[in-house]
């Protein structure tokens, strides 16, 4: 009996993934950038690795026979879930793998933004270093300080517990309801978060409750000296209206892993400015992580094909 065929929308797999899916599936690698191509690979599909692909009514009407999206990542807004639910097609994704590597980035970016390290390794890179700076090299304290996590998530308490036990910081959270039980954080409204935090994590997914829900009257609210810092997704935030806070001083900088457009354009105003650390959208990227993201992928794929509930089906799928 023919295995049923998977699309992977990607140059190449992991060796221990691309194995674990020989098993089950006949493996045709796509060109996602070629829409011909695309569309007669899916036309055969019982199964998709969809990277970014927008799991929408588009795609899934070239995939009569798709009946299972497997994400590499925690994500899925490229999930068009009423579509989805109209063509019975399951979608998964990969939590928990990706919870250390994504929460060390996040410190990371605090700590590059409040003692400005990417700024001042340009300095002496550039040769300005004269001995003479006095405070003009200073940054500020991160430890003993107040984070305010919104959205607090299992990346959020990975985040909360290495700021509370690592650098002594006060942790608050807000999140539609409070946690039923957390030692990392104490609950707060929105409002209080903004105004008495000096660091300002987001970590909510983007629904259309948290679309654009960070803009300049927020960031009006928050204290001259905190640092903002997004790293779920970019347009949980107002990117024009973060560009005018920072332009007016509301901020004294910004670590940010994710933007309205990606990549970034290289004109994006965000990138004049000194105080505003901007990495590629490389939360999870370790190659422990990104493999044990792919594994976990195949795996919900593997009990797919076992007759099986996957382990990782989103919940709005289930």
């Amino acid at each position: 009996m023919p295995k049923p065929k998977l699309v992977i929308a990607q140059p190449s797999l992991p060796p221990e993934t691309r194995e674990l899916l020989q098993q089950d599936f006949e493996l045709i690698y796509t060109d996602p950038n070629n829409s011909d191509t695309l569309h007669r690979d899916l036309s055969q599909a019982a199964a998709l690795f969809p990277a970014s692909l927008q799991v929408d009514e588009a795609l899934l009407s070239h995939a009569p026979l798709l009946r299972i999206a497997s994400n590499v990542g925690v994500g899925y807004n490229n999930f068009h879930l009423d579509a989805m639910r109209r063509h019975g097609v399951m979608g998964t994704n990969t939590p928990f793998v990706l919870d250390d590597a994504v929460a060390d980035v996040i410190v990371g970016l605090m700590l590059a933004c409040s003692r400005r390290i990417s700024e001042l390794d340009r300095y002496v890179k550039e040769g300005r270093w004269t001995g003479q700076e006095g405070r003009g090299l200073f940054g500020l304290e991160f430890s003993k300080k107040t984070l305010g996590i919104i959205g607090m998530g299992r990346i959020g308490q990975a985040v909360a517990h290495r700021c509370r036990l690592g650098f002594s910081m006060r942790v608050q959270y807000h999140n539609r309801k409070p946690l039923s039980s957390t030692r990392e954080a104490i609950y707060t409204d929105m409002d209080t978060l903004l105004r008495t935090s000096d660091y300002i994590l987001v970590m909510t997914p983007l629904t259309q409750e948290t679309e654009g829900m960070i803009g300049l009257e927020e960031f009006r609210k928050m204290k001259r000296t905190a640092i903002f810092i997004n790293a779920s997704r970019g347009a949980v935030v107002r990117e024009s209206e973060m560009v005018e806070a920072l332009s007016q001083g509301y901020l004294y900088g910004a670590g940010l892993d994710v933007y309205q457009q990606e990549p970034l354009d290289p004109a994006n105003p965000l990138l004049k400015f000194p105080n505003v650390v901007t990495t590629p959208h490389i939360g999870s990227s370790t190659h422990e992580t990104r493999d044990a993201m792919f594994l976990r992928a195949a795996q919900n794929m593997h009990a797919f094909a076992s007759g099986q509930t996957p382990p990782d089906v989103v919940p709005e799928l289930r």
